[in-house]
């Protein structure tokens, strides 16, 4: 018996379920998929092993994932190209199978004996998800969830006829939020073959979507591009943004750039999943969390969380970011206002420590940004003799300048808005900012 995703795709098999490279698919194909990979592969593979699927997002992939959520199977989408990166996820997630997404050839694997957790899945009869942290500070985490539950959560919604980017990646929570939404609405998907600013905006004109969700660096490397210069963009109403803080002066440069489009603020954790959430405005990083199936306390400043599909636990990690009474801690530091709007002002492990003194990165990158002769820039820090640490920043110019007129430029322009100690004391002219495969800024420290 199916389970109640795939069952409801019966109230809406002749419309389109997803769009990729320039193939439509009806919920009705996607059904019969699912069958066909059941009545092949599952020949081999048994209810709740541990399956890999290494891919990003296409139309075999996701009939795969949602085969083996059927299947009662623990999944570990794969999405990296990286060999070394894909033999230790492997390793750590206790695979069993591993299948290549887009061609569906699969591969048996010398399996050691589960994880505790694993077991715990397997014995209730539950599909589980197992999902990568980015390891933009260290090893990435394996984290388990029952993946039952997590669909559970996007039961009930109404059906909607609307066109919907997924962005982020295959096995990254904020992707898989977006496909079960859609999913669970009877909308449709559209999936990009790649991630490229421009390509991106074509997609956007070509489906008339609506809703961009999105990171800020790549809503800058939009800006950076003129990609909505080149092409029709009116249809968008949303844009979405998450996975790290958002300079102000970049929202704003945003907001004139899509004046009439609104702006979220969206928040979600790999281990606690996405959160409903308000925006103060568009042009304010303030946001609300008003979402029933999580709560949230401020501790020192940092955001904990609880949710109902929070996840059971980490397979290669210490459980030491969780409370024993379940409060996640997300070393997301925040900034409260008495309305109870809050701002995500940075990364607990991101601090800079300057003389004892403490220097928010993204306060000092929202500020270099307000410069008209500044395209992008990325602060971090660098040890100091005398102070320990010192601030450090990589900046994309607009014009070429020299490293002598950089520094005197970025340090006469901040005089006057930031403390001495938050000042850069050294500025390197860089092409682009560092940023990994989920366009999230991937800090240097030291």
């Amino acid at each position: 018996m199916s389970k109640w995703l795939i069952e409801q795709f019966s109230d809406v098999l002749d419309n389109t379920s997803l769009i990729y490279k320039g193939n439509v698919f009806t919920y009705r194909e996607l059904n019969e998929k699912i069958l066909e990979i059941e009545s092949t592969l599952f020949k081999e593979i048994s209810k709740n092993d541990v399956v890999a699927i290494v891919s990003d997002y296409s139309f075999n992939s996701i009939a795969l994932l949602l085969a083996l959520y059927n299947n009662n199977n623990i999944i570990v989408p794969i999405a990296t190209t990286i060999d070394d990166e894909i033999s230790e996820r492997l390793e750590e997630s206790f695979c069993q199978w591993k299948i290549i997404g887009d061609t569906l050839v699969y591969e048996k694997l010398e399996s050691k004996e589960p994880h505790s957790m694993i077991k715990n899945l397997q014995e209730s009869n539950n599909a589980g998800l197992v999902l990568f942290s980015s390891g933009t500070t260290g090893k990435p985490k394996a984290m388990i969830q029952n993946l039952d539950n997590l669909i559970d959560s996007y039961q009930g919604k109404r059906q909607k006829n609307m066109n919907m980017l997924v962005f982020l990646m295959f096995d990254h929570i904020g992707g898989l939020n977006t496909l079960f939404n859609t999913l669970a609405i009877g909308a449709t998907l559209i999936l990009p073959e790649n991630r490229d600013a421009e390509y991106i905006c074509s997609l956007l004109e070509k489906h008339k979507i609506r809703v961009l969700p999105s990171s800020p660096t790549f809503l800058n490397l939009i800006l950076i591009s003129e990609a909505y210069k080149k092409f029709d963009l009116k249809s968008l109403r949303m844009i979405t943004y998450g996975t790290e803080a958002m300079p102000e002066s970049l929202l704003k440069r945003l907001k004139a750039t899509f004046p009439k489009v609104k702006f979220l603020q969206t928040f979600g954790t790999s281990e606690t999943g996405i959160a409903s959430t308000s925006s103060k405005n568009s042009e304010s990083t303030f946001m609300k969390i008003d979402d029933p199936n999580l709560e949230y306390k401020i501790v020192n400043d940092e955001l904990w969380l609880k949710s109902k599909t929070q996840i059971l636990g980490y397979l290669n990690a210490s459980m030491d970011s969780f409370t024993d009474d379940g409060w996640f801690k997300t070393g997301d530091l925040v900034e409260v206002i008495d309305d109870g709007y809050l701002k995500i002002i940075g990364r607990n492990k991101e601090m800079i420590n300057v003389g004892g003194e403490k220097v928010l990165p993204a306060e000092v990158e929202s500020v270099v940004l307000e410069m008209d002769e500044v395209i992008d820039c990325m602060a971090y820090s660098e040890s100091n003799n005398i102070t320990g640490q010192t601030v450090v920043i990589d900046v994309v110019f607009k014009e070429e300048l020299t490293s002598r007129e950089a520094k005197k430029l970025i340090r006469k322009f901040c005089r006057d808005k930031l403390d001495g100690y938050k000042i850069p004391s050294k500025v390197n002219i860089v092409e682009k900012t560092n940023f990994g495969e989920r366009f999230k800024k991937i800090r240097r420290k030291s």
